[in-house]
């Protein structure tokens, strides 16, 4: 009974890792990356608010 319990989680898993690494055509890993960058001076953008540099004043 508990090597077809660990048997069927081991299936579910499977399937689920299957479902994972399914991607949708025309969208590109790298591009949505590199869109999360700061053009001014490359670092990652958290949230919807401006980068940190732009708040600096030089």
């Amino acid at each position: 009974m508990v090597v077809k319990i660990v048997f069927l989680f081991l299936a579910v898993m499977a399937v689920l890792a299957m479902f994972g690494r399914l991607r949708v055509p025309g969208k590109r890993h790298l591009d949505r990356l590199s869109s999360k960058r700061c053009k001014r001076c490359g670092r990652f953008r958290i949230g919807s608010g401006p980068c940190p540099c732009a708040k600096e004043k030089r």
